[in-house]
């Protein structure tokens, strides 16, 4: 291969086990696995996922949520995004359920329900302030009771996302809001109503009176840690993916020559290059030239002048002589000693984790451990 994915669902199971100890055993898990599993993968994720007891997993769109049903039945699937209308037969066929946001999609679904003589499944979703999907929160209560006279669509949820966690002030203020309505709701409605906002990154604490009881968790049971405020920031999650390729050229070249399209870099003395078989046609992306590094036998090398669509320059100077073609180079992942992590690859490259994970393209082939511990 020339360049390839290692997926450890191994490790994906460990930081779930780790996740579910770090809350309270009330708290429901709900596992995000939209844009493929962050790259890592929907089938072989989603399977390792459910075997290890999440208890919803939640993806963006439709076309999601059946890649995983035609695995099996019983599994929970919430569906995040909107539905368009010719989409809303799938909630029926494929047993999933959808973020209801408006009276709009109250009157589609209670039609589609009636034709099939069954029920859909929703959860509610509130707009506390993040300005996208879900009801104005001043405006939720009245689609509630909309709700609440349609016997073709059952609420199974509420739920809100925060704009900012890094705004204490702003997320506190949606945080009111979004529990305005949970308390205008009748309690006949909240006996098995899931009540979801905290994701990894703004979970900052856990009070024992919380409305809440299910967290969604997406990149950090894929072993990337939030930011420090975090209540998981300290939580030793495994990176569950890694991303290799191998050198397909070792040469010299004189001082003073410059490197790649733009001219971006120039050598300031003889110097030894390789070319790895990847660019950003695979999963090294554009901007990381001249910043980011690349490790070989155990060592970091810098990448230097502007990254290809197919190759990426890296500096091997001052690596063994002995260096060859087909070496393997590790972009994000371990060798020996040492490791790149992949929150350092996304800042070298002015990008955040989750686009550089979802921006591996489907020629990086994903070679997944299986095996349990």
């Amino acid at each position: 291969m020339r360049s390839w994915a290692e997926i450890d669902l191994a490790a994906l199971e460990r930081n779930l086990d780790l996740i579910r100890r770090a809350v309270p055993p009330k708290m429901k898990y709900i596992s995000v696995v939209k844009a493929d599993a962050y790259g890592h993968g929907i089938l072989p994720t989603a399977t390792r996922l459910m075997q290890s007891g999440v208890d919803l997993l939640a993806v963006a769109n439709v076309k999601e949520a059946a890649e995983i049903r035609e695995m099996g039945s019983g599994w929970p699937i919430l569906v995040l995004g909107p539905l368009l209308e010719g989409e809303d037969s799938a909630l029926l066929e494929y047993d999933l359920t959808a973020t209801l946001s408006s009276p709009a999609e109250i009157s589609r679904f209670q039609e589609k329900a009636k034709s099939k003589g069954q029920k859909v499944k929703v959860h509610l979703k509130v707009d506390t302030g993040m300005g996208r999907l879900g009801i104005w929160w001043e405006d939720a209560r009245a689609l509630v009771q909309k709700i609440e006279k349609v016997d073709e669509i059952e609420l199974r949820g509420l739920l809100t996302h925060f704009a900012d966690p890094s705004d204490l002030d702003f997320t506190s203020l949606q945080r009111e809001r979004f529990k305005k309505i949970y308390d205008s709701i009748p309690s006949r409605l909240k006996a098995d109503m899931m009540v979801h906002a905290d994701n990894s990154s703004s979970l900052l604490h856990l009070e024992r009176d919380s409305i809440f009881n299910a967290i969604r968790i997406g990149l950090l049971q894929f072993g990337v840690s939030p930011k420090k405020e975090s209540l998981f920031s300290d939580l030793p999650v495994e990176p569950v993916l890694s991303f290799h390729s191998k050198l397909a050229v070792v040469k010299d070249l004189p001082a003073e020559t410059t490197i790649s399209y733009g001219r971006q870099h120039q050598l300031t003395r003889k110097s030894k290059i390789g070319i790895i078989s990847a660019g950003y046609g695979d999963a090294i992306p554009l901007h990381c030239g001249n910043r980011a590094q690349a490790l070989v036998r155990g060592q970091s090398y810098p990448i230097i002048g502007r990254v290809t669509m197919d190759q990426t320059v890296v500096d091997l100077t001052d690596a063994p002589d002995d260096l060859l073609s087909g070496e393997k180079v590790t972009l994000i992942g371990k060798q020996e000693n040492q490791e790149i992590l992949l929150s350092k690859l996304a800042d070298d490259a002015n990008t955040i984790p989750w686009e550089l994970l979802c921006s591996i393209t489907k020629r990086v082939p994903r070679v997944y451990t299986t095996n349990r511990e």
